[in-house]
């Protein structure tokens, strides 16, 4: 029923692919986020018209609403959404110790101990407990093809014992997950944690891979630090992850790093840029980001993007996209974001036809040149 293999690889970039009960990924793969179970803006037949394989679901969000009932009682995420490819859903751990930040008394809105995290929502203030258990109880009634177990979310910077504190309770509770689960059509990944530090990220790859699980996650990176730390982090733990397993890098990220990151190993990425850049008038192009609100696009009646075989690019002007923006039309993001998922998809399908040819590293260094050029 699941499945991964490796078709090809150049260095440490693999081909790769993924069978689930729900269809074939190919891998490098770029996963869109639809936290609600929609991908802001978008519909589901203009995601698969773009190529996308599969999509990312939020537990803390859904569990809130519409509620766990509501989609058990619709048969399961899938049914529900009206989506018959994958669905990945992350744990809501994220989401839950995001919470601790930016209120004006300073208090934390969360509480981290061994049975788990209680919390405060978001929407009604109530009170919640997550434990592992319960996030996969979440989790298995939803129905995704792949879960993520609850983790210790850390900040960066952090201190060696906060960091290690989290690696341990998230190892803790990954066995707690695992444990639990009964459903056999579908599959749970380990998360690595460690911050920034090699040998608590080497502890935990190890320890992680003793598990015997379908697919491993790197956690915990892309919450603040430099770029150089999150590739290096990244090349490190692939190096202690099984080859015939599945990688994925959580929430990350730029075009320029996913790139950065297949090179060092990493096989599945997700993150909300081209979403949300979208909807504040970015838009990515092979000559890199351009802001549509821009008054030197008034009277520009390019595509925003040449090199791009979007519906967007194929059919619309800078000039016609900035009115729609400026004029708060819900179309502009609409067009925005199906452009810059189209980008995503292409830099993907770009990436694995390079493994397959065997240049990828011709293509890395050429998209770089191209992508750093002023537009």
């Amino acid at each position: 029923m699941f499945s991964f293999r490796v078709l090809g690889f150049q260095g440490r970039a693999r081909l790769g692919e993924i069978q689930t009960p729900h269809g074939t990924i190919r891998t490098p793969v770029f996963m869109p986020v639809g936290t609600q179970g929609t991908v802001k803006a978008m519909i589901h037949r203009l995601l698969e018209e773009i190529g996308t394989q599969i999509v990312l679901g939020n537990t803390y969000h859904l569990y809130l609403r519409p509620g766990v009932e509501v989609i058990r009682g619709a048969k399961g995420l899938h049914s529900f959404i009206g989506w018959n490819k994958p669905i990945l859903t992350d744990s809501g751990g994220f989401q839950v110790f995001s919470l601790s930040k930016g209120r004006k008394d300073g208090k934390s809105r969360v509480r981290v101990f061994e049975e788990g995290v209680e919390f405060r929502d978001h929407l009604a203030g109530d009170l919640h407990l997550f434990t592992p258990e319960k996030v996969i109880e979440i989790q298995e009634a939803l129905g995704s093809d792949i879960m993520m177990p609850l983790d210790h979310c850390i900040e960066y910077p952090t201190t060696y014992a906060h960091a290690k504190e989290a690696m341990e309770r998230t190892l803790r509770w990954l066995e707690r997950s695992k444990r639990i689960k009964k459903r056999d059509d579908q599959v749970l990944f380990g998360i690595v944690q460690g911050g920034p530090f090699e040998e608590l990220r080497i502890e935990s790859a190890l320890r992680t891979v003793e598990m015997e699980l379908f697919g491993y996650a790197i956690g915990g990176l892309s919450v603040g630090e430099p770029k150089e730390i999150m590739y290096s982090m990244a090349e490190l733990v692939c190096n202690y992850l099984p080859w015939e397993k599945p990688r994925y890098l959580m929430g990350v990220g730029m075009p320029e790093d996913i790139i950065e990151a297949v090179a060092r190993g990493v096989d599945m990425f997700d993150c909300v840029a081209p979403t949300r850049m979208a909807r504040t008038g970015t838009l990515f192009t092979s000559r890199g980001k351009i802001n549509i609100r821009s008054e030197r696009y008034k009277k520009d009646f390019s595509p925003p993007d040449p090199d791009c075989d979007c519906y967007t690019c194929q059919n619309f002007s800078r000039a016609y996209l900035r009115h729609l923006f400026n004029a708060d039309e819900i179309s502009a993001y609409i067009l925005n974001t199906l452009h810059n998922l189209r980008f995503y998809h292409r830099l993907m399908e770009n990436i694995r036809h390079s493994i397959e040819e065997g240049k990828f590293e011709e293509f890395r260094k050429s998209w770089k040149r191209e992508y750093t050029l002023q537009d």
